[in-house]
């Protein structure tokens, strides 16, 4: 498929390269051209789009999620942390089938494609029905393992590794694990060996409350971060999830050892987990992501709300207005997400890389005047004004119609079958 995009802004978050006017075209799913728009020329296109002024940049990315949870929206909110997850969400996924992620998954897929978001890093269960879901419709996933005491072996978080890492272009895996409040030492030790055996980056939640934090002080004598690194956990990088309580020494480790912290504001101040010293890490040159977490502690996988609360907390939590710059808070929501999960590929529009970009609309009134576009996507920026997503050089979700082979319908029904079936049970 060749498609040449013209009359655009183009943002490329290619480091020091302003916004532009100007063209880019795509084929078999690579960008070939981005730069001044070419004068009309013989090539043959199967698609040219006018974008009309509007702004053309790299997709954004979901670096921690949980998407099948779609299923437990809105179900059980207004709860601490631990009440919320062992009292309601463990025994209601302990009914998941299949068939039930399947669909669960493509309709937080579906979302994401409303929100720009071109790939999600996704940690969940019964992970060959979510890749089949992605895959079925075309959209980027990272798996996550996520092995706890709960259930899955290292064995098999191994197993997986090897088969997801070969089983679709769109599809791959990074090892994990849930948390270290949910495993136990033996497991974490054999995830750490796995670790240095493919000589592979390791992930999982990471301080996300005190009370997490305080449980491994009393277990371990130390904190999480200092507990998994003395496992040799990160010897080859990986990332934290969260981290929201984080000592020096926590920020330390993560500098020297390349461990990304992918931040999710909305699920940590709705579940009154606190607030993760982002403008400490940025200032210490620690690799930033960010996440919306599942559907069932945020509710919305929305990038533009997460983008504005990172920075909007880190304002209000220091006294400084200009604590956490926008263009920053967009370095994490694009490349930054790509690198920490691994696509480095799909982090820039630059020619070579994947075709993962989209177009928003910028004649819509939150967006004008365009004083200042990269601020206006931060702080007035909406899901209104995702005109397009592309991932991989196709056209997933244009003009609110989805390009996905399923109809939305179908999905919702699908998803309301499962929750009143559990319900039930």
């Amino acid at each position: 498929m060749k498609i040449r995009i013209y009359n655009a802004r183009i943002l490329t978050m290619q480091q020091d390269m302003p916004l532009f006017l100007g063209e880019l075209q795509v084929e078999d799913g690579k960008i070939t051209y981005v730069g001044e728009e070419k004068k009309a020329s013989g090539d043959s296109w199967d698609r040219e789009i006018d974008a009309e002024g509007n702004l053309l940049m790299p997709g954004f990315k979901n670096a921690h999620t949980h998407s099948a949870m779609t299923f437990l929206r809105s179900y059980a909110d207004d709860l601490p942390l631990q009440e919320w997850l062992y009292n309601q969400v463990f025994p209601m996924e302990a009914k998941l089938t299949e068939e039930d992620v399947y669909w669960a998954a493509m309709l937080a897929n579906l979302e994401y494609l409303t929100s720009g978001i071109t790939a999600n890093f996704d940690m969940y269960m019964k992970n060959e029905s979510n890749a089949k879901a992605s895959a079925d419709m075309g959209f980027r996933t990272v798996l996550c393992g996520s092995i706890n005491d709960f259930g899955g072996t290292v064995e098999e978080i191994e197993e997986e590794y090897l088969h997801f890492n070969k089983y679709n272009p769109l599809i791959s895996y990074q090892l994990g694990f849930h948390a270290e409040y949910t495993t136990k030492r033996q497991i974490l030790e054999d995830m750490a060996a796995l670790g240095k055996k493919y000589k592979a980056p390791v992930y999982t939640h990471n301080s996300e409350t005190e009370n997490e934090v305080a449980g491994c002080i009393e277990r371990y004598g130390t904190t999480p971060t200092a507990f998994l690194n003395s496992l040799g956990m990160f010897d080859y990088g990986g990332g934290g999830f969260h981290c929201v309580h984080m000592t020096q020494e926590d920020l330390d480790i993560c500098k020297e050892k390349g461990i990304w912290v992918v931040t999710n504001p909305s699920s940590n101040v709705k579940l009154a987990s606190g607030i993760a010293p982002i403008q400490k890490m940025l200032s210490m040159g620690i690799g930033l992501a960010i996440g919306t977490d599942g559907p069932a502690s945020n509710n919305c996988l929305d990038m533009f709300r997460e983008m504005f609360l990172v920075t909007a907390l880190q304002k209000v939590s220091l006294s400084d207005a200009a604590a956490v710059d926008a263009m920053e808070v967009l370095h994490m929501a694009t490349a930054g997400g790509a690198r920490a999960m691994g696509l480095v590929d799909c982090d820039v529009l630059a020619e070579g890389k994947c075709a993962d970009m989209v177009l928003l609309d910028l004649q819509k009134p939150n967006m004008q005047p365009l004083n200042n576009i990269t601020k206006n996507i931060v702080y007035s920026g909406s899901k209104q004004n995702v005109k397009m997503t592309m991932i991989d050089g196709k056209i997933l979700y244009e003009d609110g119609v989805f390009h996905v082979g399923t109809a939305p319908e179908e999905i919702y029904a699908k998803v309301n079958e499962s929750i009143t079936r559990m319900k039930s049970e």
